[in-house]
């Protein structure tokens, strides 16, 4: 089928909602359909399957929520769930149950999103109270499935939103058995904002004759072009704390989100901030739920300028007001690029995306230029001298706004005692001074050195036969990206990195974990069945580490090795013990030799 048309659409009615639905939309205060919900909308209440592509922030949840609605019965007294959402994250569980419920409000429409992290006994209860529409994390929608406590058998519609993300985190072998557990006449939806290889794999198993849509990443609402400012700063790694402090200084953005590459670096970015007068907070794997949402709180009520965050924030996260994004290191993956900056410049807001660079990084910067067919500026970061302009442009056009304001005869007595013993000039440069040094003014800044990129021998990121790292700890992508099992050597050793020399007893070939990782030991191997993808979906699904934080897999005939970050240790022990991998239970503790 060819895809669809907008050329018809140009208000909700077009879309043949029903009056409900077009009250509620309206009522909410949108006027026009993205471009991905004129396109998407009229084949998927139809019927037919569907198969998009397009980046955060088009509108994409609306974009199967009305359709999932229109479907909805007046009256349903089934507990089992009509329709099922799936998703990566927990951030956007929450966020997808709150639009669903939100547009269906005027319908009853009963929304439960169930994810990890979340006592599930919450859960059980709203299962079997009844529910029209489920939106899971697939590692928890499989759990409720095997615990007999979510009924699949009534489904008429299933939603995979971020697809591309969800197979990222290892979950295509839950994907595969969710899917193949739904009535074979359902009707299928896919969003991704990339389409890799292994998307259309699953189109293909799972889609029936879908609609293909591609919406453009340089086409925002209402078709205009995005407002995104995509910048690049070549910096080297020592200077990399100071340059982003000069880089904000300069752009005073309103509220930001800082992504880095590990719990520690968000840590110590956080405190450098905070040392540099921001008000940073801190968002990571290693916090607990209730701990994260104060954090989000405080960003979208503005207690808070600046979010320092892993790669847990990328998805799910809608903050209203956010204008900068920052990639603190350039980002291995162009995919996760693309869905980092995807934060700002949406429904037609102006963003500002900032990279810092170390030089030897170009090729990766080359290649998600590829990917984006974008061009990313790069800039050089501003001198001292620039620097000190910029604050004093900030005092003069506060010190106008107070000029501006009525009010300032209560200070006229003071000045005019000061002028008896003061020239008035130097009075009102001395009042300056001291509201430019309480805006935050420093003046011991230091040059930070220009530097030109450099292509060095590893800037693909490939190192150690088939270890993906691109110099860094946060793992998750093995043999070039993939996650399907790996790849063989000519010994028939599966591996991601170095290949274990079989037998039972642990080796990882000499080589120590990589800086800031702790090897894990899991007393089961390539004997039971174990893969990487196991091993990244049993350690994502059950603790609080995103699978982009995960190191090397070294994978024998009895055992396996698994690389995680220092502080994240602890934690994966504990969420590991007693659970099941491929149906058995096992052992997992630290590689023998290692300090705690």
């Amino acid at each position: 089928m060819p895809p669809a048309t907008t050329d018809d659409v140009t208000a909700f009615h077009d879309l043949t909602l029903r009056p409900e639905l077009l009250h509620a939309v309206t009522s909410l205060g949108y006027e026009e359909p993205t471009p991905i919900q004129k396109a998407a909308i009229p084949p998927l209440i139809a019927g037919h399957d569907l198969l998009g592509q397009a980046a955060t922030g088009t509108g994409k949840t609306a974009a199967f929520a009305l359709p999932i609605l229109e479907r909805l019965p007046a009256s349903r007294p089934e507990t089992a769930p009509m329709a099922l959402v799936l998703v990566p994250t927990r951030e956007l569980a929450i966020q997808v149950a709150e639009a669903i419920a939100r547009y269906g409000r005027v319908l009853d429409a009963r929304v439960v999103p169930i994810y990890g992290g979340q006592p599930i006994g919450r859960q059980l209860r709203a299962l079997e109270l009844g529910v029209d529409v489920v939106v899971a994390t697939p590692g928890r929608a499989l759990d409720h499935m095997r615990r007999g406590t979510l009924d699949l058998t009534q489904l008429t519609m299933v939603v995979l939103d971020e697809a591309d993300e969800i197979l990222d985190m290892g979950f295509a072998e839950d994907i595969e058995t969710i899917l193949e557990a739904t009535p074979p006449e359902r009707q299928t939806l896919l969003f991704s904002a990339t389409m890799p290889a292994r998307i259309n794999g699953i189109a293909s198993r799972h889609l029936t004759d879908p609609v293909r849509i591609h919406i453009s990443q340089q086409t925002t609402v209402a078709g205009e072009p995005p407002l995104l400012r995509q910048n690049v700063y070549i910096v080297p790694r020592a200077y990399k704390p100071a340059a982003l402090g000069r880089i904000l200084d300069v752009e005073e953005p309103g509220s930001t989100i800082v992504f880095c590459r590990t719990r520690e670096e968000v840590d110590q970015l956080t405190e450098t901030l905070n040392g540099r007068g921001y008000r940073a907070e801190a968002l990571h794997g290693g916090m607990g739920q209730e701990q994260r949402d104060r954090v989000m709180g405080r960003l979208r009520s503005g207690t808070a300028d600046l979010l320092v965050a892993t790669d847990v924030a990328a998805r799910g996260l809608d903050v209203e007001q956010l204008t900068h994004v920052v990639n603190y290191n350039v980002p291995s993956a162009p995919e996760a690029y693309v869905h980092r900056v995807g934060r700002v410049g949406r429904a037609g807001r102006e963003g500002v995306a900032i990279t810092l660079s170390e030089p030897r990084e170009t090729r990766l910067l080359k290649a998600i230029e590829r990917v984006t067919r974008q061009r990313i500026a790069v800039e050089k970061v501003p001198s001292v001298a620039a620097l000190r302009e910029k604050r004093l442009a900030s005092t003069r056009t506060a010190l106008e706004q107070v000029l501006a304001t009525t009010g300032l005869d209560q200070y006229r007595a003071l000045v005019e005692s000061l002028a008896d013993s003061f020239d008035p000039l130097e009075i009102a440069l001395a009042a300056i001074k001291m509201a430019h040094e309480s805006r935050g003014a420093v003046t011991d800044e230091e040059e930070i050195p220009e530097v030109a990129p450099r292509i060095g021998r590893q800037l693909s990121g490939r190192r150690d036969g088939g270890r993906y790292d691109g110099g860094r700890p946060d793992g998750g992508r093995y043999d070039g990206g993939r996650r399907d099992g790996g790849r063989r050597d000519d010994h028939g050793s599966e591996r991601c990195g170095r290949a274990p020399s079989g037998g039972g007893r642990p080796h990882s070939g000499g080589r120590p974990p990589a800086n800031g990782m702790t090897r894990l030991f899991v007393g089961a191997g390539r004997g039971s069945g174990i893969r990487p993808q196991d091993l990244v979906g049993a350690i994502t699904g059950e603790s609080r580490l995103p699978g982009k934080e995960i190191g090397a897999i070294d994978i024998a005939d009895r055992f396996s090795l698994v690389e995680v970050p220092h502080a994240a240790a602890n934690d994966v022990i504990e969420a590991l013990r007693g659970t099941m991998i491929k149906g058995k239970r096992t052992i997992v503790r630290r590689e023998r030799g290692q300090l705690r």
